[in-house]
């Protein structure tokens, strides 16, 4: 794997952190980025902070993706990992939630792929790995507006596949379940978390798909549900 270069959106966050652990390990060169300024201080040593990215930009997008490949010679792997979510209910929420969650779900997502691809098509095997979420595939209450983006990263990611089919980069998602981290822990306290996708394990999971060995998958939407 040495020389590969990885650029994982939402880094700075705990799933971000995870992949970012996890790529350092398996010998990638690691591009944590986030629209955050700074990482916190558990960030991974080893792996290169680009903080104050919007990647609703088109521009910022193509100007980080850019600075990538000018600092390291190559782009081989994208993770999109930046999003959100929002628990509402459709009479009870906020109309605006629904373009909030589509623009952090799902255009971050499609910026970063449009914009990566020049450098992950140069590369000997491209690979983009999106999170979709395993609750789309039939919302519960309040989950209309997050649910609703979600399934719009998993069609970006079929379709995406689809059209690159004749060149060497292959798009699948990964659909987990609820991750076990801190905020989901102070959220639902009477819930076991030991039955969550641990971010760690999440992680191996995207790492596998970014990697030689899942050459021959590409527009899979791959459920990581933990024991739900």
């Amino acid at each position: 794997m040495s020389g590969k270069v990885i650029a994982i959106t939402g880094g700075f966050g705990i799933l971000g952190e995870a992949a970012s652990q996890a790529a350092l390990e398996a010998g990638w060169t690691v591009v944590a980025i986030d629209r955050a300024d700074a990482p916190r201080e558990s960030f991974p040593d080893g792996a290169h902070a680009m903080g104050g990215v919007d990647l609703t930009q088109a521009e910022a997008a193509a100007d980080l993706f850019n600075a990538i490949v000018k600092k390291h010679g190559r782009l081989d792997a994208l993770l999109n990992i930046a999003g959100g979510f929002r628990w509402e209910t459709l009479e009870d929420g906020s109309i605006d939630s629904w373009d909030f969650l589509y623009t952090i779900n799902v255009k971050t997502a499609a910026t970063a792929c449009k914009m990566a691809l020049p450098y992950l098509k140069a590369a000997p095997a491209g690979r983009i790995v999106n999170v979709g979420a395993a609750a789309a595939l039939k919302a519960g209450m309040g989950m209309g507006a997050y649910t609703a983006s979600k399934s719009g990263v998993m069609r970006l990611t079929e379709a995406l596949a689809e059209e690159l089919k004749s060149t060497n980069v292959t798009v699948n998602a990964v659909l987990p379940s609820i991750i076990d981290t801190p905020q989901n822990r102070a959220d639902m306290p009477d819930t076991d978390p030991d039955i969550w996708v641990k971010p760690a394990d999440l992680a191996a999971v995207m790492l596998f798909l970014a990697s030689d060995d899942a050459r021959a998958v590409t527009g899979a939407l791959v459920p990581v549900t933990g024991k739900v």
